[in-house]
């Protein structure tokens, strides 16, 4: 019985594909696979790649013919099911079978379940309408970035008396009821943050406090947890359980961070020397800038609106049968029914996005270049410096951006994401965008 392959279609969603093996199928790669065995088997008797054939294969005879024929079987698959464009989800999976007789059996039957890829048009044009929202930038927003751009190019200054945002430093003791030290007892050196404590009542005791001044208050003032009082007192969880006393604090320093002053030196410092020159350019640089960004997110927004609106118009239909099967059997850790229930609907409306995707690139013929793709891990490597404040050598860039795109995840991800930009950028052009003006609040859903 020569090889022959044959598919059957079970539903539109469903085929099975059959192979039929027999010996002039196998033979060949069997006795070339046991020949390699034999060259370097060594056997107690024999010199080495002198061990009979008939013990090489009453040996690893069984295991090689398995081996082989997976081989035979996952070409044959793969290329049968490229060669007539066959679109799976999943992979192809084998169905369960009549116990094989290693030993005697000659013709083999194997048959694998393929879950189908459903048919289905996608038109992009302007019968398909999204809202896109864009954050108002006003004078307000402005003024809040503003401030926080000057808190985090602050200064740290040392003032004489603690204000409700300053860091004391302090030396801890632990005092018995009489209010003397106890020897022996807890004594640390640590930092307290003022704005950062939850309990309010405490806060006024130490805003006003100068070097050197001591003030006695109940640990349990200072700490909400036992976890809180072992960390900063340097004690373990146990013993800050059990610790209610009071203790004595003596403050040591006072640190403020003062607000950078909105002069030319901040200016140059963030922008270059000489690029912004006044007040109101450096108002204006950033309203630009927060236009910018914003717009990352009105894009990212958009595309959520898109998904989720074609993906329930379209309303496609997948073989889902199969496909929990076939998560069930791929997933690293196990996965109980009622998980897989639960997260199955999500991980259905992932792959009909990626569908509806892929059916807008091939049909638009959108393509990414290895130039486009280079680019982008360019822009990706200074952004990662820019975090940091850095701006690297155009060297490195094209270094490391060669070398992200060796490798096969990340090079998925940067060719992922310029797709995704592309499809995108087709759906602004085609359809029809209603835009829709918000305020920072509305946008990113904060009630005031």
């Amino acid at each position: 019985m020569p090889m022959n392959i044959s598919k059957k279609d079970i539903d539109s969603l469903n085929a099975e594909i059959v192979i039929n093996l027999g010996p002039a199928d196998y033979e060949g790669k069997v006795t070339e696979a046991i020949k390699k065995v034999q060259r370097n088997a060594a056997m107690p008797g024999f010199r080495p790649g002198k061990v009979p054939v008939g013990l090489i294969k009453k040996q690893y005879g069984t295991s090689i013919l398995v081996e082989e024929l997976n081989k035979i079987l996952n070409d044959s698959l793969h290329n049968y099911i490229n060669d007539n464009s066959i679109e799976i989800l999943g992979n192809p999976m084998p169905k369960e079978q009549q116990p094989v007789d290693w030993n005697n059996q000659k013709d083999f039957t194997f048959t694998y379940e393929l879950g189908l890829a459903p048919k289905f048009d996608v038109k992009v044009d302007d019968s398909h309408s999204f809202t896109y929202k864009k954050v108002k930038v006003d004078e307000e927003l402005v003024e809040k970035y503003l401030k926080d751009v000057r808190r985090n190019y602050g200064k740290s200054v040392n003032p004489e008396v603690a204000g409700d945002k300053d860091v004391l430093f302090v030396d801890i003791v632990e005092l018995d009821a009489d209010g003397n030290i106890v020897p022996g007892g807890i004594f640390k050196s640590t930092s307290i943050g003022i704005d950062r404590l939850k309990n309010e009542t405490i806060k006024p005791k130490l805003i006003g406090l100068k070097k050197e001044d001591k003030l006695v208050v109940n640990v349990n003032e200072l700490y909400e947890t036992a976890l809180d009082k072992s960390i900063s007192l340097g004690i373990d969880k146990e013993a800050a359980e059990s610790f209610n006393g009071n203790i004595q604090l003596t403050v040591k320093n006072i640190a403020r961070l003062e607000d950078a002053e909105l002069n030319q030196e901040l200016f140059d410092k963030l922008y270059g020397a000489g690029n912004i020159n006044s007040e109101e350019e450096f108002k204006n640089k950033i309203k630009e800038e927060l236009g910018l960004m914003f717009n990352q997110d009105s894009d990212r927004d958009l595309r959520k609106e898109i998904e989720k609106t074609l993906v329930t118009k379209l309303n496609l239909q997948l073989p889902d049968s199969f496909l929990k099967r076939w998560l069930m059997a791929v997933n690293e850790k196990p996965l109980s029914e009622d998980q897989l229930e639960k997260e199955y609907p999500d991980y259905a409306n992932a792959m009909k996005w990626r569908l509806i995707e892929n059916k807008i690139i091939k049909d638009n013929n959108i393509v990414v270049s290895p130039e486009e793709a280079t680019e982008e891990a360019k822009a990706f490597i200074r952004g990662e410096y820019a975090r940091y404040g850095q701006t690297p050598q155009e060297e490195d860039v094209n270094k490391i951006a060669k070398d992200l795109l060796t490798r096969e995840k990340e090079a998925q991800k940067i060719f992922e994401n310029l797709y995704a930009k592309k499809v995108l950028d087709l759906i602004k052009e085609k359809c029809k965008l209603n835009s829709k003006e918000v305020s920072y609040n509305e946008f990113f859903g904060i009630s005031n």
